[in-house]
């Protein structure tokens, strides 16, 4: 298996990343994507990666933190053997300001620094890791994401994942410009209807594993930090539901995430 978005540069790993790690590894995890979200992270998540063999990094500013987008830093880390992608990176409509001026202000600045992450990453030849999350009850920043994708299109270069698919149908047409699904704990949330009902309709060659750790640990152990070793809770939960044997499920999302990333092969 391949953890393909951890967050394991958190403060919450500080104390015992090498448990972490070698639990991951003792669970079948075989290589791990750190995800970059803030800058400031950045130097932790190379640090790491270094250290040990198994784990790769993305270089890219979250939507909360745009405030933070430096082209010539991002293009340092993304020099690294060890930096597959760039992001994680898009758009996040869920916390905008409640006066309609700023609101409209952070939605330009959003897609802006969004577009600039997408550039980069064709200049660079490397996939893209998008956030993708909406208002309550709309479904406008995934609308504006495939706008702006389809505004890049054609570009042979431009591919990516769309981490913690949100179960959107319209982004499933994303599936034929060379972007895969990253589908992580929520799937087996009790509540999760809409994605454990459309997650049939994703081409298997387009499914990416992932945990999103610290957050969004899978069921039975939500509430409680996630980690990398989780991921096989999912692949459980995928193969339930797509009436497929976890063994042939590992074997195309493995092969999936080195299709897309690399991961040094």
């Amino acid at each position: 298996m391949i953890d393909t978005h951890c967050h394991l540069d958190d403060i919450s790993y500080k104390d015992d990343i090498d448990d972490v790690i070698s639990n991951a590894k003792k669970q079948g995890v075989e290589k791990v994507l750190i995800p970059g979200a803030d800058i400031n992270d950045l130097p932790r998540a190379k640090e790491l990666c270094d250290k040990y063999d198994n784990l790769f990094f993305g270089a890219g500013i979250h939507p909360y933190n745009i405030e933070q987008y430096d082209e010539s830093v991002l293009c340092e880390y993304a020099k690294e053997s060890k930096c597959l992608s760039v992001g994680e990176c898009g758009l996040d409509y869920f916390r905008l300001p409640k006066d309609d001026s700023l609101s409209k202000q952070e939605i330009i600045n959003q897609q802006e620094i969004f577009k600039k992450h997408i550039q980069l990453a064709i200049n660079l030849d490397k996939p893209l890791i998008l956030h993708i999350r909406d208002a309550k009850d709309n479904f406008d920043a995934s609308n504006d994401v495939i706008k702006i994708i389809n505004s890049f299109i054609p570009n042979n270069k431009l591919r990516g994942v769309l981490h913690c698919f949100n179960a959107y149908k319209g982004l499933l047409e994303l599936s034929e410009y060379g972007f895969y699904f990253g589908i992580g704990g929520v799937l087996s949330f009790k509540n999760a209807h809409n994605l454990q009902e459309i997650i049939s309709k994703i081409p298997k060659d387009k499914l990416l594993l992932e945990t999103d750790a610290p957050y969004l640990t899978p069921h039975p152990f939500r509430g409680q930090r996630n980690e990398p070793k989780y991921v096989s809770l999912v692949l459980d939960k995928m193969s339930v539901l797509l009436q497929t044997s976890t063994d042939e499920l590992d074997a195309i999302t493995t092969k999936n995430a080195n299709a897309l990333f690399g991961f040094g092969v």
